[in-house]
Formats: structure tokens, sequence, C-alpha cells
């Protein structure tokens, strides 16, 4: 029988996958040469960072609430064994971005990306999850490490902890710190409010109408996250023909 969903943590994260079609859509346009659109600064930069936040922050909450419910059931080797799968599905389909993007943008190709940054976050959670509330202080640890390391230097195999060559460019980069401390963050409200997998709070059970089609993207995250590009390509593709003579 599937586990119980929350519909609220699904309508947040499909407001995140709006937002995330949203920029990449005005990112391409710039990008290829449509349309004059700032998204290195002002609402767009802010949105990205907002949806990337909201994005990283349910991986820790969802976490804390798959685990919980996990050790019920397993313990030990197989516990381990389920998350060291997921993590590792998961960074592996980072590479396949990173490939894709290597093909066709090798000097701005995605390196260390969000899927990479969720597949190590998710290696690394179950370390981290006995301490509970706790990891707030571990949070706001990770995010003044994190500032430290982006003002380092050093070489490329530093890059999944925020320590980048002074030349570096990428379409992503999610580095390890300051990132993994909204994981934590995450992590600290899941132990808070959804204690041992369930909702601790008193909430609407039934989700909204209006909520849905949210939820429905919500479910459905990371293959929207996977089609959603190409989509915008050959959308531009259509409509702009010639904006893009070096990729097809």
């Amino acid at each position: 029988m599937p586990a119980e969903r929350y519909w609220e943590i699904d309508l947040a994260r499909g407001i995140a996958v709006v937002s995330m079609i949203i920029f990449h859509s005005a990112f391409d346009l710039n990008f290829f040469g449509v349309l004059p659109l700032d998204v290195s600064g002002g609402l767009l930069r802010g949105l990205a960072c907002l949806t990337a936040s909201t994005f990283i922050f349910i991986v820790g909450i969802s976490f804390t609430i798959s685990y919980a419910r996990a050790e019920r059931r397993l313990e030990g080797r197989d516990l381990a064994l389920k998350y060291i799968g997921r993590g590792l599905g998961i960074f592996s389909l980072g590479l396949v971005i990173t490939a894709v993007t290597w093909l066709f943008l090798p000097s701005i190709c995605i390196v260390f990306g969000i899927l990479h940054f969720i597949g190590i976050a998710v290696l690394l959670a179950p370390l981290f999850v006995r301490f509970g509330a706790k990891n707030l202080i571990l949070s706001i640890a990770c995010v003044i490490a994190g500032y430290i390391m982006s003002t380092i230097r050093g070489p490329w195999p530093l890059l999944w902890l925020g320590i980048r060559p002074a030349s570096f460019a990428s379409l992503d980069y999610v580095p390890l710190l300051p990132w993994f401390g909204l994981v934590l963050l995450g992590m600290t409200f899941g132990h808070l409010f959804y204690p041992g997998g369930e909702r601790g709070f008193s909430f609407r059970a039934t989700e909204p109408v209006a909520a849905r089609p949210f939820s429905l993207l919500g479910r459905h995250s990371l293959l929207i996250y996977f089609l959603h590009q190409p989509i915008l390509l050959l959308i531009i593709a259509v409509f702009a023909p010639g904006a893009m003579p070096g990729i097809w």
C-alpha cells in the first residue's frame, strides 16, 4: 500500500515547479537572443534562488518523513542501502545532465547542479537525522562555512564543496556548502512538524480543488525537470527559427 502523501508538501513542490519553468523560459529566451531579459539579477534572479531554496528545503522535510516511515520496516543494512541506492540514483541522473550539457554547451556545462547536490544530500542525510531539532545549529554552521568557501578559489575537484576556479562558469551550480544547510533546516522542520513521519499539527485533510493541479506537478517534479527544457527549446525552435543554430 502506497505511503500517505501530504498534499501541502506536494503543493509547495508544484508551485516551485511552475516557478522553475517560468525562470528557465526567461533564461532560454535571453540566452538564445530572443528577448533581452535580465536573468542574472532583479526579480528573475530572486525567483531562481527562491525556487532552488524551496526544492532543497522540501528535500529535507521529505527525507525526514520517509526515513521515519522506513525505520518501521527496515533496519541496519537494509535501511542504509535504501538511501544509498536513492542517493546514487539521483546523482546518476545529474551525470546525465552533465553529459548532455557538455555535449551541447561544453563551456558552461553543469558539473555539480541541483541533481548532483540532492543525490549527495540524500547520501549524507541519514548521518544527521538522529540530531532532530539540533540540525538547526548545524544548518547555520553550513551557511557560514558556505560563505567562507565561496571566497576561496581552488581546483575543480573541490567544486562539490563550494570551492571553484576563478574562471568557473556553469548553467547550474549547487555546491554542498551552503546548500546542505537548507536540507538540514528542512529536516529540522520535518522533525518538529511531521514527527514519526506523521502530520503533527491540525490541518485540512482534504486537498482543495484549486491545489490539485500544483500538487500533481509536485508529485512528478523529477520527470518534469527532465522534460521541460527539451520542450522549451522545441517551442523556441518553432517560434524563433534560427535562434539555436549551434544546438540542433
